[in-house]
């Protein structure tokens, strides 16, 4: 074949390929709009708004419910028409901001535009395609989840615990915190090696995940220990899930590369305000406590925080 005929075919594949290429991306480019929260108990999450109205606020009616010191039951609303999509305020305690400014009036929302609600959480409204939502997706689960087990990282936890702290404290509600590690799990790695260690620790992400209200907070704080956090429950409520996840470990069985493992968690559990701390880490070193407490008692067990 010629290099005249060959140059022929080539120019023919590049341009069926860029058609192509054209075809999917407007496909794809069904724009949606979109609230992301850039700061606040959920930095990074996407929320889809496709309701004619949607509703923000602490109660869990709301079509978008926000866990935020300063932010009013039934907050904000936006409302969809044939022009677009505006924003009011539901006479809020301490108003809906839009670039900065308090709503006073029902206003429209345009691309990038800021709304601050309450003392902390700042939303971005925007329009997404189907690629930028699947990126920006992408980008939340990097920053806010543990790469192995799927579970919440460290510094989410963190975050997560202030201000549900901070809530708990103004509004006299409970607030649990358990922690729990796996026995022995340095043997695991010894004897098994890392491959298995990690498939154990996956499989009891799973089991955790399951056995979790969906209000909870399921976290990896470091290493083979975890951390859940559960809203509006006492320590003793707590402690009766902490055990349920205990047993549902020991019954289980842990098989990777043709190795079966018997495996035990030793659990620790703190709950405000039976234990009287004034802050989040407080509640965090009184269930660190009783976690070791438990370690020391023979492990495989639940042991609660005492005051001091």
């Amino acid at each position: 074949m010629s290099d005249e005929n060959l140059d022929e075919i080539s120019e023919s594949t590049m341009i069926v390929d860029t058609n192509m290429l054209k075809q999917v991306r407007e496909s794809q480019q069904q724009v949606q709009a979109y609230l992301i929260v850039l700061s606040g108990p959920e930095v990074g999450r996407m929320h889809k708004l496709e309701s004619p109205e949607i509703t923000l606020g602490r109660s869990a009616d709301n079509s978008m419910r926000i866990n935020d010191v300063g932010i009013s039951r039934r907050h904000a609303r936006l409302v969809r028409d044939h022009s677009g999509i505006y924003i009011e305020d539901m006479k809020s305690a301490n108003g809906t901001f839009l670039n900065g400014n308090r709503l006073s009036n029902r206003l429209q929302l345009r691309d990038g535009d800021k709304i601050t609600l309450g003392s902390t959480t700042i939303l971005k409204f925007t329009y997404h395609d189907k690629l930028d939502e699947t990126f920006q997706k992408q980008m939340f689960d990097a920053a806010l989840r543990d790469s192995l087990t799927g579970a919440y990282n460290k510094k989410y936890l963190l975050n997560h615990l202030k201000t549900e702290f901070a809530f708990a404290a103004r509004h006299s509600s409970s607030l649990s915190l358990i922690m729990f590690d796996v026995d022995h799990f340095k043997r695991v790695n010894d004897n098994y090696g890392h491959p298995t260690g990690d498939a154990v620790l996956i499989k009891l992400a799973q089991i955790a995940q399951d056995s979790v209200r969906s209000e909870d907070m399921f976290a990896r704080y470091g290493g083979e220990e975890f951390s859940i956090i559960c809203r509006g429950i006492s320590m003793g409520q707590a402690a009766h899930l902490g055990e349920r996840l205990r047993s549902a470990v020991e019954r289980d069985v842990f098989v990777h590369n043709q190795h079966s493992l018997k495996v035990t968690v030793s659990v620790g559990v703190a709950g405000f305000p039976e234990i009287p701390v004034s802050r989040h880490e407080d509640l965090i070193e009184a269930a660190d406590t009783a976690l070791y407490a438990a370690k020391h008692s023979g492990r495989n067990r639940v042991m609660l925080a005492t005051a001091r």
